[in-house]
């Protein structure tokens, strides 16, 4: 696999983190290498795990070029690095617990050299220990009172429904590819997210700068969900939620920004604690409640509000 480029194929700099888990990655890699597209850069930014060897990933890759960022910087901090060190003119960020179809990138490509308004696609994203299932297929808007959204086809069988190329609300950070052009224009992730609705929030952005957004249904990736954070972990609780409210502030405005404050406040959290109270959860509740402190202490913070941009 070669990282020149030409009209035909042009460069696309693929970036992925790597956090504690550099055998995963490696997996990942081992089907990246073997994809028919010929013009790719690869970027590992390693996250900086305690225990965790990523040298073992540029020995076995030789060809990728691995950035030690010396310290967590999060989902959005570690691909924003990668990204600095970019040279396509298409950004893939794909998730080391991903395996990645041969003819994957083709489809992404020439979707996105169709009109140059679009400014971010994502594959149809599979479970990958339920190769027939689905887990994206599209994304619905945030509900601005709620702030949740629908996963389209998530967890249905891949049985044809899904079989044309539709514009959608966000692109998955599980894998998706932008442009150049539209990343000069919108920035890059706000770090203030760390982890979780860093990509939402990016596609938020990329609409509200007259881009759109497609869900490509010949392309796929297959997802091997959650190894980093577990699933129900006191970690994905606490990001998710401090992530949804953030997205919140972000993102919503005026009278219904005062309404989405009255619905999480009156509704949404009250019922989550509950929940957790319930099925004896306290480690979860716990993490609820350090996420509901952040925004409590981060109340007058400015930089939340704030998203870096590319320095070339």
């Amino acid at each position: 696999m070669t990282d020149t480029s030409n009209d035909s194929s042009p460069l696309v700099s693929v970036v992925t983190v790597n956090y504690g888990h550099s055998e995963v990655t490696c997996d990942m890699l081992a089907t990246l290498f073997r994809i028919s597209y010929p013009s790719i850069q690869v970027i590992v930014v390693d996250n900086h795990a305690p225990g965790d060897n990523a040298r073992v990933i540029k020995e076995q890759y030789p060809q990728i070029l691995l950035i030690e960022a010396g310290e967590n910087l999060g989902f959005a901090g570690a691909n924003n690095l990668g990204i600095e060190h970019a040279h396509g003119d298409f950004i893939l960020l794909l998730n080391n617990d991903t395996e990645v179809s041969e003819g994957f990138l083709e489809p992404l490509i020439d979707k996105m050299r169709s009109d140059p308004q679009i400014g971010a696609v994502s594959p149809k994203i599979k479970y990958y220990y339920s190769p027939d299932t689905i887990q994206y297929a599209g994304l619905t808007p945030i509900n601005s009172y709620t702030i949740r959204s629908r996963s389209i086809g998530f967890a249905e069988k891949d049985d044809g429904r899904y079989q044309t190329d539709t514009i959608t609300a966000y692109a998955h950070g599980a894998a998706m590819l932008i442009s150049r052009t539209a990343l000069k224009s919108i920035g890059l992730m706000s770090t203030a997210f760390f982890l979780y609705y860093e990509e939402l929030d990016w596609g938020f952005r990329l609409r509200k700068a007259g881009y759109k957004i497609y869900f490509v249904h010949n392309s796929v990736v297959y997802h091997k969900e959650s190894v980093s954070t577990g699933k129900m972990s006191p970690l994905k609780t606490y990001y998710l939620n401090r992530s949804r409210w953030l997205y919140m502030r972000r993102n919503v405005y005026g009278f219904t920004y005062l309404i989405s404050i009255l619905f999480q406040c009156l509704i949404a959290i009250p019922k989550n604690i509950t929940q957790y109270l319930i099925k004896g959860r306290f480690d979860l509740l716990k993490a609820y409640l350090r996420a509901l402190w952040w925004h409590i202490k981060n109340a007058f913070n400015e930089n939340i509000y704030a998203h870096p941009y590319l320095k070339t």
